[in-house]
């Protein structure tokens, strides 16, 4: 008995090991329709690494186009001559009001709290990042995720953030 439930915890722990750190959480509130036009709206960036948000909407329009959101349309950005946006409430706001022109269903945006490598010898990247898809008309959140996950010394920051990202958009009820 002794000896399988040491099998069995060591089994568990090195599962654990393997897939990295990881958290997520998701809310759920209706089925998603795949075929209708979303908007990819502005993901902000809480980060310290500059165009960090910019780096997510690329990973996240590949990750919907496998889930089958074909009609995903980035929105329009608001030119700054360079510059980043630093009121990037407004960013969102502005964006959301050229899809309610436009007629678009779906707006998905975000924000990315944390793309980095850790500091130490490994230098392990950690992401975290939120999601959420906006019924255009009516303003409310619709779907929300959020997660955060670390990866191994040998890992890329890009890479780890496709595994997180993909683990929420894979509960999105398309």
């Amino acid at each position: 008995m002794k000896r399988s439930t040491l099998i069995a915890s060591l089994f568990a722990l090195a599962v654990a090991m393997l897939s990295g750190c990881a958290v997520t959480d998701v809310h759920r509130s209706q089925q998603l329709d795949g075929s209708a036009r979303w908007a990819l709206l502005p993901i902000a960036n809480y980060a310290e690494t500059p165009q960090a948000g910019e780096r997510a909407e690329s990973i996240l329009t590949t990750l919907l186009h496998q889930r089958g959101v074909n009609m995903l349309t980035p929105a329009p950005r608001s030119d700054n001559g360079g510059l980043p946006e630093f009121d990037q409430n407004a960013a969102l706001d502005q964006a959301l009001s050229w899809a309610r022109r436009q007629g678009y269903q779906y707006g998905v945006t975000g924000a990315v709290e944390e793309w980095q490598y850790k500091t130490g010898l490994d230098g392990e990247p950690a992401v975290g990042i939120s999601l959420r898809v906006i019924d255009v008309n009516t303003g409310a959140t619709v779907w929300s995720a959020s997660g955060s996950k670390a990866g191994w010394g040998y890992s890329t920051v890009s890479g780890t953030a496709q595994q997180l990202m993909s683990s929420l958009v894979s509960d999105m009820p398309l």
